[in-house]
């Protein structure tokens, strides 16, 4: 049992990116190894992923067991073949090749990712049950002490003039880190509270599920 504190933290947002890679298959194994043709990444590269499988794609993922022509998606565990079907999860990768910290921030918090339910009583029965149903959307809020001249400012800029998908990494003081892929809103229009800090607020409304590496 452990209680840690965020100070320290460190936010990285993509800004670069490799070629695309094509993926012809990915196994059903723990981790999934991904088959592609030459596809030039290292160990410990973080991809941003596409796939037929709806579990794994608009995941970023970190490259392990590199061979020529394969690699192995750390972390990923596609063992299960009815969230995973065998021979569907074809897609592409790309490497992630610059980061830009986001610095100043004050806040980060997130929204959603909870589970739905759903009730349901039959005619016979005097009680409701209870069925899981999805997970809800799920974004992340970032307020940062507002100066234009950032490279954080401005990348959040330029993501969100594009209407971007970015990946985001957060980067814990024990070493973990947890990487998102989401689409990139930013207010450049900050806050004014009088004596307090003015603050500006990018919002990342994620399109894949979180992946956390451990130290």
């Amino acid at each position: 049992m452990a209680a840690r504190l965020p100070d320290g933290a460190i936010v990285t947002l993509g800004t670069t990116f490799g070629a695309s890679k094509q993926i012809t298959g990915i196994t059903n194994a723990n981790p999934g190894v991904a088959t592609s043709n030459a596809h030039g990444f290292n160990n410990n590269d973080l991809l941003v992923v596409t796939s037929g499988w709806s579990n794994l794609n608009n995941r970023v993922v970190r490259a392990a067991g590199i061979a020529a022509n394969a690699f192995n998606l750390d972390g990923i565990d596609t063992t299960l073949t009815n969230l995973y079907p065998a021979g569907s999860g074809g897609g592409s990768a790309a490497a992630v090749t610059a980061w830009t910290q986001i610095s100043q921030i004050t806040g980060f918090q997130t929204s959603g990712g909870d589970q739905q339910f759903t009730s349901l009583s039959f005619l016979e029965q005097n009680f409701e049950t209870q069925l899981p149903t999805v997970i809800s959307a799920m974004s992340i809020n970032i307020e940062i002490a507002d100066d234009p001249s950032l490279p954080g400012y401005q990348a959040l800029k330029a993501a969100s003039d594009a209407r971007a998908i970015r990946p985001l990494r957060l980067s814990l003081p024990d070493g973990s880190f947890i990487l998102y892929y989401g689409m990139v809103s930013f207010n450049e229009t900050p806050t004014l509270d009088k004596g307090q800090v003015m603050k500006v607020k990018a919002t990342f409304s994620l399109q894949g599920k979180p992946v956390r590496y451990a130290a």
